[in-house]
This record gives structure tokens, C-alpha cells and sequence, in this order.
């Protein structure tokens, strides 16, 4: 086994072909979200290579009659439903005080008599006042409580309107499943998610795993060496990497399509920047929070995937409903007719996906 056959192999397995929402969900597991929208957000351009016609706000759009929650994983953003009963009833990350837990009960049983609730409504019905939040501003503190029912699974999100999350009750069902079965599950997930992994990548993406299952954060050492020893594995050229039972990185049939993919750079092909390096050779990096003046490529530059090959980036915008495309490349420009024609085609994908034929 070699690189190449690696490479490849990373591309056909998670770039497959295009499905419905529902089939692509079930298949990806978990799809990162991210509110940036430039020009959509991480979860549609991540979905709109996997998903049949899909365009941007299908997602959102669809959510509430898909098999998907809002909630943590390995990052935020959309996992299985199946998925997300596993990881509750979670441990919080902060212990509350009896005066904030008599709060939260009280919030939920307003919110079972409601129904669905706005977190206006609960400010309307509560005097809860302001608190500090993570970015040092102030944030009313019944939109801070309803966040944190909603991680310790006492509410779920019901649908966003206008970005807000609407919430309801959440009721648990227990999986009758043990501990270990459980945390096994998610790890072959993460692994079914984004294969091939280094080691390395893999006890990474385990410490991940503990935004999502905090009460098993002192068995995450237990649940990589379980990954080990049991998923198949190879050296390659001084690395360990792993994939899925049953499947074959050199198998001839993970072949090379000639196709160019603008990817957000949270898809799974590319998240991995560990692996980005040892498989493409170059590094990547996300530069949306890095000041204007020291950004290398861009302020959201997507990888540019051209066969298996990711050879450059492109900041994509759009300006006055016509799409603004602005390619970089790591090497000298590519001249190949092929790749020329293919980039068009991704450009002009791109503008349905983004409803530019529709204005």
C-alpha cells in the first residue's frame, strides 16, 4: 500500500455518489456546521457534492422532518438522530447552582406547556437578566440557559427561523446498550466519517469526542487502543493509518474521476490537516479569524480538488447575483484543457447550488 493508493482512496469513499438528503446523513453520520457564509455555510457545501440537486438552505429547510439534532459530536453541528440518543443523558461541562438548576426546571416545564418556544418567549415569561458570554459581550441569560438544557439534552431544537434555534422538550430514549458498545459506536463514526486516518488523527478526533460525551472523558484512552487493535490498519512510509472493517484502500475500484470540487474546509476530505499534509504535500489553513494582513489565501479559501489531487484554493463570492470566482493555485497554473473545462463546470454548480440562476 502506498500514498497514492491512499489518496485516492480518500477522495471515491467520501466524495461518493450523489444521493438523496436522508441516504447522504445516514452515510455521513455527523456534518460539521459552521454560521460563516462565504458564500453558504460549511453544512451546505459540504452537503451539495454528496446530495442530488441540492441547493443551498436545503438543510435548513428540511430539518424538521429529517432523522437529524442539532448537538455536539466531535464539533457542532447535525448528527443522526440514532447517533444522538447514544450520547445522552451527557454530563454537563459546568456543574450548576441549585438556584440555576430551579431555573432550568422551571424553563422546561414552561417549555412543555408551550410546546415550542422562542428564547424571547422565555425572556418575556422570565426574569433571568444579562450574563457575560464566551466572546466578553453581554447575552441575555435565558438564551445562556436555554444553551445549556439544550447540551445536557433537556431540550432540542425543534427548527431555526432567522438563525434563532426554537426549542422543545427533548424526551430520552434509552438504547439498552452497554458503555463500551456505545463508545465503540461512535468511534467507528468518526472513523466511517474520515477515513483514512494517521493514529494521530484518530486520538485527536477522540479528544474531540468529549464535547459529546463528557461522561466518558476518562475512558477515551480505552477507546483508542479498542480502535486499534480491532480496526484494520497499515504502515505507510512511517505512518500507522486506519479504516472500516471490510474495506480495502487498494482496491482498484476507488477510481479517479475528472472532476473539480471547491470544498469547505470543514468537508471531511480535507478537515484532517494532519492528513491534508502527508496526502497532498502542502499545508492548509483555515485564515477566516486570521487578520486580513497575515492571510495567505484567503479569508475563506476553499481547497480546490482537481482528480485526487487538492493542487490550489478559491475565495468564492458573489457580486451583484453574478458569481465571483478568485483561484489560487500551490504550483505553476494549471493549463490542462481538461482541468479548465471541469472548473467551469464546478463554477457553474456552485452557481446553481447557490440559486444564482434563480434571481
Amino acid at each position: 500500500m502506498n500514498l497514492d493508493q491512499l489518496r485516492r482512496y480518500a477522495v471515491a469513499r467520501s466524495l461518493f455518489s450523489a444521493t438523496s438528503l436522508p441516504k447522504a446523513l445516514q452515510r455521513l453520520g455527523f456534518v460539521q456546521a459552521d454560521p460563516l457564509r462565504a458564500p453558504a455555510r460549511a453544512e451546505d457545501l459540504t452537503l451539495r457534492h454528496r446530495v442530488a440537486a441540492y441547493r443551498v438552505g436545503d438543510l435548513a429547510s428540511r430539518y424538521p422532518q429529517l432523522a437529524i439534532e442539532e448537538d455536539f459530536f466531535v464539533n457542532y453541528g447535525f448528527v443522526r438522530r440514532d447517533l444522538h440518543h447514544l450520547m445522552h443523558p451527557r454530563t454537563p461541562r459546568a456543574v450548576w447552582s441549585a438556584t440555576r438548576m430551579q431555573q432550568a426546571q422551571e424553563v422546561l416545564v414552561f417549555v412543555r406547556e408551550s410546546g415550542v418556544v422562542r428564547p424571547a418567549q422565555v425572556d418575556a415569561h422570565f426574569d433571568h437578566g444579562r450574563v457575560v458570554n464566551w466572546f466578553g459581550g453581554n447575552s441575555k441569560a435565558s438564551t445562556q440557559l436555554l444553551d445549556g438544557m439544550h447540551y445536557r439534552g433537556m431540550l432540542r431544537v425543534v427548527r431555526r427561523e432567522g438563525g434563532q434555534r426554537l426549542y422543545a422538550v427533548r424526551a430520552h430514549e434509552p438504547s439498552g446498550l452497554d458503555p463500551v458498545t456505545i463508545m465503540d459506536s461512535l468511534v467507528d463514526v468518526i472513523v466511517a466519517k474520515y477515513a483514512p486516518l494517521p493514529t494521530a488523527s484518530l486520538g485527536q478526533l477522540v479528544g474531540l469526542l468529549a464535547g459529546g460525551v463528557p461522561q466518558w472523558r476518562q475512558h477515551r484512552q480505552a477507546m483508542l487502543q479498542r480502535a486499534r487493535l480491532r480496526l484494520p490498519s497499515a504502515m505507510v512510509e512511517g505512518t500507522t493509518w486506519l479504516w472500516p472493517e471490510g474495506e480495502n484502500p487498494a482496491s482498484r475500484r476507488h477510481g479517479v474521476e475528472d472532476r473539480v470540487c471547491l470544498l469547505a474546509p470543514f468537508d471531511p476530505v480535507v478537515w484532517d490537516r494532519r492528513r491534508f499534509e502527508q496526502l497532498w504535500g502542502w499545508a492548509y489553513r483555515f485564515e477566516a479569524y486570521t487578520p486580513a494582513a497575515k492571510r495567505v489565501r484567503g479569508h475563506y479559501a476553499m481547497p480546490l480538488l482537481w482528480r485526487d489531487q487538492v493542487i490550489g484554493w478559491g475565495n468564492i463570492s458573489v457580486q451583484s447575483g453574478v458569481l465571483t470566482p478568485d483561484v489560487g493555485f500551490v504550483k505553476a497554473h494549471f493549463k490542462d484543457k481538461a482541468f479548465a473545462v471541469a472548473l467551469e463546470e464546478e463554477l457553474h454548480r456552485m452557481s446553481v447550488f447557490l440559486r444564482l440562476n434563480e434571481v
